[in-house]
């Protein structure tokens, strides 16, 4: 049986500690001006208010919403399989350009928005070895980028090229040459995938703050639209 009196009262007591430790960036926008939790935006379902919320899939992180079984053939038909970023929501149609891909060791796969939710992926499956990973490739001239296997991708890292889920852009190409061609005219470095990842675990902390300012900001908007 759940009781959601306690899981409130836990998130006050989350909220005072974060406050107290001086990281109400973070924990500040949890809660509305009630001081009711306001929900989570699931994958292929939207915002979903608190209230809204049953004992069954209950929980974090999101990408358990939804389940997806064992898939040892990723790559065929992959926007369809996977439309949104099982980490942020975002549709992956929208965001092709910018796009990855893992499929871990048991055939489970994270089709992913962004290296920034490859990079949480990575981090929240520790206990699987990635078997392939794939980048989109943003020199092809195709309407949506192909994926290329990271390893064969160079990175255009800091860029001018506005990044998805980040302000340190991280644009991976298949060929070398359009990798450099885009330095010259953007700026950044080029580096492998490694530097890549990395990159998008150091600016992390950052990101995050951005992303949730954005977000609360977004949902600011449509509550005042709503009149709540």
């Amino acid at each position: 049986m759940c009781d959601h009196h306690d899981h409130d009262q836990s998130r006050r007591d989350l909220l005072k500690l974060a406050g107290a430790l001086g990281i109400v960036g973070l924990a500040g926008p949890a809660l509305a001006a009630n001081d009711r939790p306001i929900g989570a935006m699931v994958p292929g379902k939207g915002w979903v208010p608190a209230g809204d919320a049953t004992c069954p899939g209950d929980g974090t992180p999101l990408q358990f919403i939804p389940r997806t079984p064992p898939d040892p053939d990723p790559l065929t038909d992959e926007l369809k399989k996977y439309p949104k970023c099982p980490y942020c929501g975002m549709d992956r149609t929208e965001y092709q350009h910018s796009r990855h891909l893992v499929q871990y060791d048991d055939d489970l796969v994270d089709g992913l928005c962004s290296i920034h939710c490859l990079a949480i992926s990575l981090a929240l499956n520790m206990d699987r070895g990635p078997k392939a990973m794939y980048a989109a490739d943003y020199g092809a001239a195709a309407p949506i980028k192909p994926l290329v296997p990271v390893d064969a991708a160079t990175y255009l890292i800091g860029s001018k090229i506005k990044g998805t889920m980040t302000a340190v852009s991280k644009i991976a190409f298949a060929d070398q040459t359009a990798a450099q061609a885009a330095k010259s005219e953007q700026g950044g470095d080029l580096g492998g995938f490694d530097a890549a990842l990395t990159q998008a675990y150091l600016s992390m902390a950052k990101d995050t703050l951005m992303i949730r300012k954005n977000r609360a900001e977004k949902l600011r908007k449509m509550m005042e639209k709503k009149g709540t």
